[in-house]
């Protein structure tokens, strides 16, 4: 009979933790799918460096420029009636 009653503990134990341990996974894929999905949001947009209307190059001729890591907005589509 005490067997048969921690058998019956145990199987009630098991219920509770499996969820739980199945709900920690999937938030860690959650996590991993935003920060990936973070980084494809932002975009780096650089504009060449001008003064008096001509390009700023440096000692090897390379034109300088200003680079600034942009937030990119996705479009919503809206429906025309």
């Amino acid at each position: 009979m005490v067997t048969h009653m921690k058998n019956v503990i145990f199987v009630a134990g098991l219920m509770f933790c499996v969820p739980a341990l199945a709900a920690d996974s999937h938030s860690a894929d959650v996590a991993r799918a935003d920060a990936a999905k973070a980084q494809k949001e932002t975009k780096r947009v650089c504009v060449d460096q001008m003064k008096d209307g001509k390009p700023v190059k440096d000692a090897k001729g390379v034109t300088k420029q200003t680079c600034k890591e942009v937030k990119q907005h996705k479009k919503l589509e809206v429906e025309k009636k």
